[in-house]
């Protein structure tokens, strides 16, 4: 059995391996970059070992040294976890020679699958559909242009993980799409060759978990549903699909066996594939390596996918027979996220104000997979922004996604811009609940569930809002001792309070304050409240005899967040908040200067298509900020010459950089 492991990975896998590690009696290596110098998983290895560079390529890609390092630290075996070197076969061969065991498959397994147009070949030849389409460099896919139809995708024949994909909806996009995924495949895989497919109109998007041993046994773990993504990365998943019939998944598990048997597959692994609206399914790419939504399968199997890993890698034959395997009940995860998707889901790295997970101990049904961040913790620009995963399981899928709901509710992280709120709309969608969704479902509805989000709050009794700011305000007055003024309130005088919700305005007039018991005017009526703590920054609200649970963050004097049933509002009081020197910031309506070119976000220059003296116009892409993964157009909002460019390919900006200054057409 091995007896030490080193973790060539980070974040919330790093810490997944290694609790399973722990449960097994074996130790643990962490390897880090000094940006995670001060992580869970840095502290919670049983060793830790620093990355010094500056660059991915210096640190969680550096395969000479991370295999140094496994040396030096006497390690056994590597886990690559998933994402940077979990699907590289050069590193496969580079543990092989340095005799460390990888945790994972064979290279030739990994070369056969890795490439997306070889693993296409593979799965023709064992029988396996897949979808119509092109191979090639982009010179020759661009020869094929007059034989496609269009919509077409593009993706990248490395890729994997949602990167390297664009749709191409007509002919002129072509060429600059190529151009983009290439480019970024060659950045995140280090190989630029691309194929285009048949684009399916609302797919679903549905996995297969397999496990091998190196007797050649393999098994399913059956089906996870995986259509809900954004820009092509999945935030919710679920395990089993409650698209398929039994025919059909008895259909799809014996095509993922049978390709699996056909490269003689071991280790943990998943055939991806896409399900058209009848049925039918097509072969997408196989994942060498476990996947982030694992824990869903675990879930409804009772099978820990890492642990089995660990002993395939030993040489141990599977202790698991097919008949041993059944689906048992549902489980959703949904991915938390530092993003915002009221701006198309911009990252949102930044420092954290607050963070509180549910309180889920007394629930054996449920998961936390995340960084274990705290209060003052940063989320950095460079990785994905994923903060963690939240996963939940029931007897059925509507008792599954009450409960995710429930929970989402108690999940606090301030300070940043999070998808939270939003995954809490999008499961209470009517075509959630009933099923009615596909991988493009959010791209096109995404105005429509902020809408619904949006009308939700809308409707939200104003008495809770200000009973809850105020029944706060006072209580934070009492116990005060930092400014005369907020101790006294400049409202005493004759009672008088004002708050504010955006360009709403409520008045109240205080008629008692004693012992956390309230009693004030709103709306010309008696209103009795009182505020309870629970924990964190969850109170137990009473107006009038009837309780609501909500949250209540104070970002500084008189600024208040409140959270009543996932929803969150901004509430002012602007007395305090005046006395503080600090303005409440409402919703973000700044009008943007169409001369000045700023970053949305922190992330590096990754190219810039224009030069000075260019004429350009309403729409054009001016450069490419790539933060947390992701490539971002930075687009020209008016016709205009480019005046100055103030960075260069590869520069590092923070968010608000000055890019590029323009002059506008108009202005001349």
């Amino acid at each position: 059995m091995i007896n030490k492991i080193l973790i060539a990975n980070r974040g919330e896998i790093a810490l997944r391996i290694q609790r399973t590690a722990k449960a097994m009696g074996i130790q643990t290596i962490a390897i880090f970059n000094e940006a995670d110098q001060h992580a869970a998983f840095v502290k919670q290895a049983d060793e830790a070992v620093l990355l010094e560079g500056d660059q991915l390529s210096d640190t969680y890609l550096n395969i000479e040294k991370i295999i140094a390092i496994a040396k030096q630290a006497n390690a056994d075996a590597i886990h690559p976890g998933y994402g940077f070197l979990s699907e590289q076969a050069a590193f496969v061969a580079a543990c092989s020679q340095a005799n460390i065991i990888f945790i994972g498959p064979s290279a030739a397994a990994i070369a056969a699958m890795g490439n997306k147009i070889a693993a296409r070949a593979t799965a023709s030849e064992a029988g396996v559909p897949v979808t119509p389409g092109h191979t090639g460099t982009s010179e020759e896919l661009m020869a094929h242009q007059a034989d496609l139809t269009f919509p077409v995708l593009i993706k990248a024949a490395a890729g994997g993980g949602g990167k390297g994909m664009r749709i191409v909806n007509q002919a002129s996009e072509l060429k600059a799409a190529l151009e983009a995924t290439t480019r970024e495949a060659k950045n995140y895989f280090g190989d630029g060759t691309v194929y285009i497919e048949k684009y399916i109109a609302n797919p679903r998007h549905i996995e297969v978990q397999i496990l091998g041993d190196q007797q050649g046994h393999i098994i399913h773990l059956f089906d996870r549903e995986c259509s809900l993504q954004r820009r092509h990365q999945k935030i919710v998943e679920e395990a089993p699909s409650a698209t398929l019939t039994d025919a059909v998944r008895q259909k799809i598990c014996s095509a993922a066996l049978q390709l699996a048997e056909r490269i003689s597959y071991h280790s943990a692994g998943t055939m991806e594939f896409l399900v058209d609206e009848n049925l039918d399914f097509y072969f997408l790419e196989m994942n060498t390596r476990i996947q982030v939504e694992h824990p869903v399968t675990e879930l409804i199997t009772g099978v820990d996918i890492v642990e089995q890993q660990i002993r395939i890698a030993s040489g141990e034959a599977l202790g698991l027979q097919q008949k041993d395997i059944s689906i048992n009940g549902h489980a959703i995860e949904c991915r938390i996220y530092a993003e915002d998707p009221e701006e198309n889901f911009l990252p949102a790295p930044g420092i954290i104000r607050f963070y509180e997970e549910p309180d889920l101990s007394h629930n054996k049904a449920v998961r936390i997979d995340g960084m274990e961040l705290k209060s003052g913790d940063s989320v950095s620009d460079e990785f994905d922004p994923m903060i963690s995963k939240l996963i939940f399981w029931h007897a059925d899928r509507e008792s599954a996604r009450q409960a995710m709901v429930a929970a989402l509710r108690q999940y606090h992280i301030k300070g940043i811009q999070t998808n939270v709120e939003f995954l809490t709309g999008l499961l209470q969608e009517p075509d959630f609940i009933n099923n009615q969704i596909s991988t493009k479902y959010i791209d096109t509805r995404l105005d429509q569930i902020l809408n619904n989000i949006q009308n939700r709050k809308q409707s939200i009794n104003r008495l809770i809002l200000l009973a809850a700011a105020l029944t706060k305000s006072l209580q934070t007055e009492a116990c005060s001792d930092s400014s005369i003024w907020q101790q006294i309130g400049f409202w005493r005088h004759d009672n008088a309070l004002k708050f504010e919700w955006g360009d709403q305005i409520f008045h109240t007039h205080i008629l008692k304050n004693e012992h956390r018991h309230v009693s004030f005017l709103f709306n010309e009526k008696l209103q009795e409240a009182t505020l309870g703590w629970l924990h964190g920054i969850d109170y137990l609200l009473t107006v009038n005899k009837t309780s609501y649970p909500v949250s209540v963050f104070e970002f500084s004097p008189g600024r208040y967040e409140i959270g009543v049933e996932g929803m969150l509002y901004r509430i002012a009081r602007p007395d305090i908040s005046a006395v503080d020197g600090v303005v409440f910031e409402a919703a973000q309506t700044a009008i943007k200067n169409p001369e000045t070119v700023t970053a949305p976000m922190p992330g590096k220059v990754a190219k810039i298509n224009v030069k000075v003296g260019d004429s350009v116009k309403k729409g054009d892409t001016l450069l490419i900020v790539e933060a947390m993964k992701m490539e971002h157009n930075i687009l020209c909002s008016a016709d205009a010459l480019v005046d100055r460019i103030d960075v260069k390919e590869g520069d590092k900006v923070g968010a608000t950089t000055l890019l590029i200054k323009l002059k506008t057409l108009s202005s001349h």
